[in-house]
């Protein structure tokens, strides 16, 4: 007969491979974009546009974000959806709008998976949206960050600044590529389709 010590470590032990079970199926999508587009490429088929953040790096549990209405929340909070962010002061410049522009658009032309995508605009400033900002992408977060705080998770080439570029961080939470100056969107939307196909394989 079994021990009754027996049946209890029987039991823990299938316990925790359903609690492995249920984090292996909660990852499996975000890995298998990963090795679909980066390793699995076909022959001949060309290179992703945007620049492979590596290592991975994770949102730091230390940056925090205010909404317009004050309200402080970690942007950790956002996980859970494919992240578009781009960063400028809050008087957004032409280059700020056009940042702007690009994300709206990469994000509906994903068609029924964009409510896979959120953007974000990280303001490094506390001064207001402007209101045509607002009306005009009602769909997008406005926060404001800490810079520095910023500046030690969103990595830099020597002679550029974070308004420089768009960003997109995956829904575990790691920031995955950064998409060069003066962005061609039709590319950006090009990257963000695979991922999203591959990441929803399953």
């Amino acid at each position: 007969m079994l021990a009754v010590s027996d049946v209890k470590s029987g039991r823990k032990d299938s316990n925790w491979r359903v609690l492995w079970l249920v984090v292996a199926v909660c990852l499996a999508p975000v890995i298998a974009s990963y090795l679909f587009y980066y390793v699995f490429k076909p022959v001949g088929g060309s290179a992703n546009y945007g620049q492979l953040i590596e290592p991975q790096r994770p949102i730091p549990p230390s940056l925090m974000a205010r909404t317009e209405n004050g309200t402080i929340t970690p942007l950790q909070t956002l996980q859970g959806k494919w992240l578009l962010l781009a960063v400028d002061a809050s008087a957004c410049d032409e280059n700020c709008a056009k940042k702007l522009y690009f994300m709206r658009q990469v994000r509906a032309a994903q068609g029924i998976e964009r409510e896979r995508v959120v953007t974000v605009w990280l303001r490094t400033d506390r001064a207001p949206v402007p209101p045509a900002v607002q009306r005009a992408y009602a769909e997008t977060h406005f926060l404001s960050v800490d810079p520095a705080t910023l500046l030690q998770w969103l990595p830099l080439d020597e002679g550029r600044q974070l308004a420089d570029h768009i960003y997109l961080v995956d829904p575990n939470g790691n920031l995955m590529m950064r998409f060069p100056a003066q962005p061609d969107p039709g590319k950006i939307k090009k990257d963000l389709s695979k991922l999203l196909k591959w990441s929803g394989i399953g």
